[in-house]
């Protein structure tokens, strides 16, 4: 069974991505996991009244903070949402990404949430930052949702969709969504992306259907072998394109609540697509 002790939750100060703290209070309560709510001193946080040493930043209370600030929003469930787990505060100093890898490694954490923007994480989807947190910490990392327009929001999960690659590393990615799934008492759907078969012409884009039929058939059959193996029963969509839209189509089909997928830390298309999809897809991403 999949077991998720310990959670480290990096959070900017102010403006804290109140999202992801509630999906981390989600997935702490479903499995009874310790949060580590990690802060990196910034210039920005410091402006806002964050001590910078000594026995008034020991004794400075990120957790307190945050649920004030979220009040003074009206987020008053915030308080309430933590308020029965078992939270440890870390201030540190330092690079942001070598900071949460360092930490990552030290708390021997087993899951990394983290928001996908905001005055500090706005850089984690831009640059060689994203790719250090994925690659370089030895466990899976979430990824709230990245757009704009996509509400703040807790997490509810009823549908999973999980991306594979037809890669040994599957496996991995499989089974933590199989297990999530069945942890949350969630559907299941199992999804591989194909180049596309499309060559231009004076007249046009022409799309090899044969080719075209060959690689979704081999697709389906190499990932129903999966299935056998792994013993798991979950709905199947293959599709063939470009992989941050075909995925963003195939969760809004099967209304999905979260996509698990196997971009971490290598992994064929899915890792050479990572950042455009967790950039493109409303839904919280669980690189694995």
């Amino acid at each position: 069974m999949l077991s998720i002790n310990k959670i480290l939750l990096p959070v900017d100060y102010p403006g804290t991505s109140l999202g992801v703290i509630r999906q981390a209070a989600r997935v702490a309560e479903q499995f009874h996991s310790e949060i580590v709510l990690l802060h990196v001193l910034t210039a920005r946080s410091r402006a806002a009244g964050v001590p910078e040493q000594g026995p008034a930043l020991a004794q400075w209370d990120l957790l307190a903070e945050i649920t004030r600030s979220a009040e003074e929003t009206q987020e008053r469930s915030i308080g309430s949402v933590l308020g029965n787990l078992t939270v440890y505060r870390v201030l540190a100093r330092g690079g942001v990404a070598d900071v949460i890898v360092r930490t990552a490694h030290k708390e021997r954490v087993d899951l990394v949430m983290m928001p996908s923007r905001g005055h500090t994480f706005c850089q984690f989807l831009l640059g060689s930052v994203t790719a250090r947190v994925l690659c370089e910490s030895q466990c899976p990392v979430w990824t709230d949702a990245y757009a704009e327009e996509v509400e703040p929001r807790g997490l509810t999960i009823g549908s999973i969709l999980c991306a594979v690659d037809l890669t040994p590393h599957d496996r991995k990615t499989v089974s933590w969504a199989a297990h999530l799934a069945a942890e949350f008492g969630a559907r299941l759907t199992l999804a591989h992306v194909t180049p596309s078969i499309e060559s231009w012409g004076p007249g046009g884009g022409y799309v090899h259907s044969r080719q075209k039929d060959a690689l979704v058939g081999d697709a389906s059959r190499r990932i129903a072998e999966h299935q056998k193996a792994m013993d798991i029963k979950a709905n199947v969509i293959v599709g063939s394109g470009d992989v941050s839209t075909t995925l963003c189509q195939a969760a809004k089909q099967v209304n999905a609540d979260l996509l698990v997928t196997g971009c971490h830390p290598y992994g064929g298309r899915l890792r050479t697509h990572g950042y455009g999809t967790i950039c493109a897809i409303p839904i919280p991403v669980l690189s694995v």
